[in-house]
């Protein structure tokens, strides 16, 4: 089984501005993302961004990218007019690791291909690991995923799901022990005849009140089957304080052992 990661990023971030040219540790942290991306067994990594400061930090450190256009609407957009730059066939693997996890797990990719390549009813793959905290399961930030039986995703929210009905999210309570709730993780496998199919797909309204636009795969009655990793994926970057704990989870990474 072969896979291409595609990565799209664009500068526009209103917590972060110019996000994907952060500078981590003497490298852009588009750069990062990459490098750890092409880690994984992926046959090509390639960045889809609508600017060309981006293209040009690629460029820089040997990073494939293509040019995309500035009025997409999501990542998947983005990543559908991507595979048609790119020339990929419809059932060419494709997954898609968000510009912002500059300490994403090269297996969780892999393991993310593996189970779409497994499962040729879904149309994608995503990953979820245990929820413990009962802070982050009431946090909206936070996206939280329910699965049936043969692990397929049956709702994503923001809000804490499930809902045990005679507790509280206190740490003893059932949906804070390991394995009561998962934790989305922003990390897709699709099918490039898909991808191109998604922007044509009418907009969910649950899509919009959640702000998450796998829900409008689920409304439309296609399936989507999670990878439950005992791996939970580094910390991504939205704020300027992320940015310094990956910084420092870098920095102490490349220093030297005692």
């Amino acid at each position: 089984m072969s896979f291409s990661v595609i990565i799209p990023a664009r500068l526009a971030s209103t917590r972060l501005p110019n996000k994907p040219l952060a500078d981590i540790e003497g490298l852009p942290m588009i750069v990062r993302v990459a490098q750890r991306a092409a880690l994984s067994k992926a046959q090509r990594v390639v960045v889809a961004s609508d600017a060309s400061a981006v293209l040009e930090a690629c460029d820089q450190h040997g990073i494939e990218a293509v040019l995309t256009r500035a009025d997409h609407v999501s990542g998947s957009d983005r990543l559908a007019e991507a595979c048609e730059l790119l020339g990929l066939d419809g059932q060419d693997l494709v997954v898609n690791v968000q510009g912002d996890e500059p300490l994403i797990a090269p297996g969780m990719i892999d393991a993310c291909a593996d189970l779409l390549a497994a499962k040729p009813h879904c149309v994608m793959s995503t990953v979820a690991h245990a929820l413990e905290d009962a802070t982050d399961f009431g946090n909206p930030n936070v996206v939280k995923v329910v699965t049936d039986a043969q692990g397929l995703a049956l709702y994503f929210s923001r809000a804490p799901i499930p809902w045990w009905r005679d507790g509280t999210t206190s740490a003893n309570s059932p949906q804070t022990q390991a394995g009561s709730a998962l934790r989305h993780v922003g990390l897709y496998a699709y099918h490039a005849g898909f991808l191109r199919r998604f922007p044509s797909l009418a907009l969910s309204p649950l899509e919009q009140i959640e702000s998450l636009e796998q829900l409008r795969v689920l409304w439309h009655g296609e399936r989507i089957a999670v990878h439950l990793s005992a791996e939970k994926p580094g910390p991504g970057v939205d704020t300027p304080e992320d940015l310094e704990r990956v910084r420092a989870a870098i920095r102490a990474a490349n220093s030297p052992r005692n």
